[in-house]
């Protein structure tokens, strides 16, 4: 019985297309929706840990920033954590992400066309101990950025 040789072009084409499927399926997850959705979660969080409000605020999608402006944002964030809370920063942990279909921030809006979730866990030590404060946090895409969408559903 005789063996068939394999052209010896092959084995180089072979190694050259398991690379690229691996590229490939690389920059698919470096360069991911879900990925870049939770970076802004993560670079929110990460204001609003250091009291840098008006850095978060801008991370806000519009229909956010149409119920808060920026000086009320502010002010809010800061005299309910600092002040009532009496907590100078706080720590947090974001849950794993979950795409939603069709999720509206309230009934009388839209649906927007791509939204993730993440449960977000905010970890404080205050003049009244130790307490967590968790919310649903969305996120959408406004002009190519994603922006943070609160719900508020009844």
């Amino acid at each position: 019985m005789r063996r068939r040789r394999v052209p010896p072009f092959l084995f180089p084409l072979i190694i050259i297309f398991v690379i690229c499927l691996l590229l490939f399926g690389l920059g698919s997850w470096l360069f991911s929706s879900e990925r870049d959705a939770q970076a802004v979660v993560e670079d929110f969080y990460t204001y609003e840990a250091a009291g840098e409000f008006s850095n978060s605020w801008v991370l806000l999608h519009p229909f956010m920033q149409e119920r808060f402006s920026k000086t009320a944002y502010i002010q809010d964030r800061t005299h309910v954590f600092i002040g009532h809370f009496g907590a100078e920063t706080f720590t947090y942990t974001i849950g794993e992400g979950e795409k939603v279909e069709g999720w509206k921030m309230e009934k009388d809006r839209s649906p927007f066309d791509k939204t993730y979730k993440y449960l977000v866990t905010q970890h404080y030590k205050g003049k009244y101990g130790k307490f967590n404060f968790q919310q649903e946090v969305y996120v959408t895409k406004h002009k190519d950025n994603w922006k943070i969408v609160w719900d508020y559903n009844e």
